[in-house]
């Protein structure tokens, strides 16, 4: 069955489910390949959309290629798993709160049991929860001390 895909506007892409086509479209040099890549996730394998998500995340447009993080994020969260190269470009991409690969490892860490992580991807989930635990003091504190200030004032 032939489907109509728009790779320009990137409609119906959602619904790719079929990796051949994908691999057709990244050799014609397509728009959309991040967007696709997230149907792919939604579609496919994790063994047949991996590739494909991996070499989406490699895109020159920025755009697409956080569209290809947004399908290594939905790829753990359907599978519960990533394949060795999805980890391996989300530790290229690098760990920070800001980065484009943000909500794909965020995801990872929430889906993916932590004894199939990789070894390097604990300690960013070590690290993580050190961190959130860190914020979640200060704003208490600070939120004291306003408390604090606030009752000491009114009582002037």
């Amino acid at each position: 069955m032939t489907r109509d895909w728009d790779w320009r506007t990137g409609e119906r892409l959602l619904g790719l489910d079929d990796p051949a086509e994908w691999d057709a479209a990244f050799a014609r040099g397509e728009r959309s390949l991040g967007t696709a890549a997230i149907g792919l996730a939604f579609n496919c394998s994790l063994e047949e959309a991996s590739p494909r998500i991996v070499r989406a995340m490699q895109l020159p447009d920025v755009t697409q290629r956080g569209f290809a993080f947004t399908a290594a994020g939905t790829a753990a969260r359907l599978n519960g798993a990533l394949t060795p190269e999805l980890f391996a470009a989300l530790r290229a991409e690098g760990h920070g709160r800001r980065g484009i690969a943000e909500n794909a490892v965020d995801d990872t860490l929430t889906f993916v049991p932590f004894r199939q992580l990789p070894l390097w991807f604990k300690w960013w989930k070590v690290a993580s929860q050190v961190q959130d635990k860190c914020e979640t003091w200060r704003l208490e504190i600070t939120n004291a001390v306003s408390d604090v200030w606030k009752a000491l004032r009114r009582h002037r």
